[in-house]
């Protein structure tokens, strides 16, 4: 199967490459330039880890030419959901499908709405995570730390999930299940709340471009933070009457033991070590902040996701909230009226 994959940073090369051993035909393509121009400085892209293999880097020569492949894979921060999105529309056609991974901040909404004015009706699959984790030890190798176990799927409103988990199951393998609408996975979305503590209470680290292993650092008290932010995503999902699985799913022990486990399996990787770390500028505005507005319709407190995002805003020197450009204008109000909330 032909794959667009835009993108060219680690998640994107991990795909190309598991799409690769697949036997599948991807592309990538660097929407700012930069991570292409370093695969195009190489003859191989080396891949160690849960992939495997040297490939020789497939990178499209523009939007125009990615646009091309039967499916199209966003793998790149949602800090350049809106550009891509925006600049991808006018290429798109019937028969196409298009995967957010991971799906923030209600990009598909946008990308309906604007398939709508087009006229055209394609498949637009959206999954809560990445299909794998990846590190970048020695640019532009890469490293796969782990394929997920699981990833839940949704689409747009009355978008056919069953064919959905049939061609992310073709191309990724038994990993995915239904996880219900587009609602259930921005609430069942663990990446930024787990991120903001991690950056939170190791910013000096990030900041000093000190080398730590973010599960060992994941402390008892920094597990206590965890599970208090979960708690509140909790509550948040309960206050729209949904259930989601909370972080530490049953673990005895809570979330101190699961990183503690992991860790003893020698899953450990190392944490960021910038400042500008997607950490910080991807999931505080375009996942902490649309949580927060979600509280706020659903009538429920969220003190620390909003404190969270208050005190990276300060010692940034950035209004967060104002950097999404994914989600209405008029805010929550906004938001509850494009999600067709009452």
């Amino acid at each position: 199967m032909n794959v667009g994959i835009v993108g060219a940073g680690n998640i994107a090369r991990a795909y190309f490459a598991y799409l690769s051993n697949a036997g599948h035909s991807p592309r990538m393509w660097s929407p700012r330039g930069v991570a292409g121009a370093e695969l195009q400085a190489v003859t191989e892209l080396v891949v160690s880890g849960a992939v495997e293999g040297r490939f020789a880097p497939g990178l499209a020569a523009d939007i125009a030419e990615l646009a091309r492949a039967e499916v199209i894979i966003l793998a790149l921060p949602a800090t350049g959901h809106r550009a891509v999105l925006d600049a991808l529309m006018p290429h798109l056609r019937d028969g196409q499908s298009i995967i957010i991974s991971a799906h923030l901040s209600f990009a598909a909404l946008h990308l309906g709405q604007a398939l709508q004015a087009r006229g055209l009706s394609l498949p637009v699959i959206c999954w809560n995570t990445t299909a794998m984790t990846c590190k970048r030890p020695e640019p532009p190798a890469i490293r796969v730390g782990a394929l997920r176990r699981l990833v839940e799927v949704c689409t747009l409103p009355g978008g056919d999930i069953a064919g959905a988990l049939v061609l992310c199951e073709t191309l990724f393998g038994p990993r995915f299940q239904h996880g219900g609408d587009l609602l259930d996975n921005a609430l069942s979305n663990l990446n930024p709340q787990t991120h903001l503590a991690m950056a939170l209470c190791n910013l000096t680290r990030i900041e000093t471009g000190e080398q730590w292993h973010q599960n060992s650092l994941v402390t008892p008290s920094l597990a206590r933070f965890l599970e208090r932010l979960d708690a509140e995503r909790l509550a948040i999902a309960r206050g729209f009457g949904r259930r989601v699985r909370p972080q530490a799913d049953g673990a005895e022990g809570g979330l101190d033991a699961v990183f503690r486990a992991r860790v003893a399996a020698g899953v450990d990787p190392l944490g960021p070590v910038d400042p500008e770390t997607r950490y910080i500028t991807e999931d505080v505005p375009f996942g902490l902040v649309p949580l927060v507005m979600l509280a706020e319709i659903a009538g429920v407190p969220a003190p620390l996701h909003e404190s969270g995002i208050r005190i990276l805003g300060a010692c940034h020197g950035r209004e967060y909230g104002a950097l999404n450009d994914l989600l209405p204008q008029e805010g929550a109000s906004g938001l509850r009226a494009l999600l067709g909330l009452a």
